[in-house]
């Protein structure tokens, strides 16, 4: 189970909707080889596209350094489905960075955010229950 604070799942349902109709992406930063997100930092989705995100290098180094600073890292990230289920799609799978991360995806298909966690590692598709706390 992947525990997520207020704040951090607040952060990721704004950003989803702030960056409509682009899909919205950030980094989940929590304690090393934690289950536990502690804090979201929204990014910028450098492809401006609807149908995939990428964080830019120079935003990932700077959450991974602030996070070091606090004896944090990221563990995760997260990115939104405009239109889709909130399911992994081929492409989340091929670049799938980190088999230990987790991978949230938010979906605005329909009038509530629906939002799901996921291990994504060697091609494979894991859903994990996420606790928000």
């Amino acid at each position: 189970m992947l525990a997520v604070s207020h704040s951090a799942f607040a952060g990721m349902i704004a950003q989803a909707y702030d960056c409509y109709p682009e899909e919205a992406c950030g980094l989940l930063i929590g304690r090393p080889g934690s289950n536990n997100v502690v804090r979201f930092v929204a990014c910028a989705n450098t492809t401006q596209s609807g149908k995939v995100y990428t964080i830019e290098p120079k935003a990932m180094l700077r959450a991974e350094r602030e996070a070091e600073a606090e004896g944090m890292e990221i563990i995760g990230v997260m990115h939104s489905h405009t239109h889709t289920e909130p399911y992994p799609s081929q492409t989340d799978v091929n670049q799938a960075v980190d088999p230990l991360w987790h991978y949230i995806i938010v979906s605005l298909k329909r009038e509530a955010p629906e939002v799901r966690s996921y291990l994504l590692a060697h091609g494979t598709i894991v859903e994990e229950a996420i606790a928000v706390s």
